[in-house]
């Protein structure tokens, strides 16, 4: 089969201008944040220019158990 290319694109620290891609994956892995958005295929693009920041948080799953979970956001 082909190579999807799929990874980070644009790493912490690193300028992003307005629709740049950030990450490339299968499944919601990473979520967005501030002046990110997702695309059809869970694609992570940024919505303003500006640095890019990756951070941790915890989040109630549906069965009421907390998770951890990685959120990019995009600095102005």
């Amino acid at each position: 089969s082909n190579p999807k290319y799929l990874g980070t694109k644009v790493h912490d620290g690193q300028r992003a201008q307005i629709g740049s891609i950030i990450v490339r994956q299968r499944g919601s892995k990473i979520l967005p944040g501030k002046n990110v958005r997702m695309g059809r295929d869970h694609t992570l693009y940024a919505v303003k220019d500006g640095v890019v920041k990756f951070a941790v948080t915890r989040k109630t799953s549906f069965n009421n158990r907390v998770v951890r979970k990685n959120i990019v956001h995009v600095v102005v």
